[in-house]
């Protein structure tokens, strides 16, 4: 009354082994470890592997400094990498600012500072001074007015990027030396508005 009826139990058939096995047996662990170990060239001595080392961090170096000159984006530093940051260095690039000219008219400047103070000619000081006044405030505004341009371009071009430190990388940028900038410029100077 409470059992089961053995009657009307379904006979259950044993689920086949797999065909698509591996079809032999389990490696040893053994024989897996000496199977994954590769031949190492190991420098004999502390001396040979430093030298190695040197070598192969100088090649490095080398394709990575290759890479940037190139203009590759995969070997520039974060900093540099990503739309906002080229938007911003093609910008810089297409024209001529204040800044990039500064450090060679400041050495003129120190010049005629000390040609003033030493020869005895006071107005040569004077000039001096309302030189550097006018160039640094000649900065100023040009800084300003890239900052202001920039902003525009990139809410034009790039709404969905983030634009945080843009301004400040294109001021650093344009006080830069135009043949000294890394990474390079891709631009000509009036070739391209952007």
């Amino acid at each position: 009354m409470f059992g089961r009826n053995r009657s009307t139990e379904e006979t259950v058939e044993p689920t086949p082994v797999k065909a698509d096995g591996k079809g032999r047996p389990t490696p040893k662990r053994r024989e897996a470890e000496r199977g994954r170990r590769r031949a190492i060239a190991a420098p004999k001595d502390r001396k040979q592997a430093y030298r190695q080392a040197r070598v192969r961090s100088r090649e490095e170096r080398a394709r990575a400094a290759a890479g940037l000159r190139a203009g590759e984006e995969r070997h520039f530093p974060p900093r540099d990498r990503g739309p906002v940051r080229k938007y911003a260095r093609d910008l810089v690039d297409s024209r001529r600012s204040v800044g990039e000219f500064f450090l060679p008219f400041t050495l003129i400047i120190l010049v005629l500072f000390i040609a003033g103070g030493a020869g005895g000619y006071g107005q040569l000081s004077v000039f001096a001074n309302s030189l550097w006044l006018a160039m640094a405030t000649l900065m100023v505004l040009d800084s300003a007015y890239l900052v202001v341009k920039l902003r525009r371009g990139l809410q034009r071009s790039l709404p969905g990027e983030s634009h945080r430190g843009a301004a400040l990388y294109a001021v650093m940028r344009s006080t830069q030396i135009r043949r000294l900038r890394v990474p390079p410029p891709r631009v000509r100077p009036g070739r391209r508005r952007v």
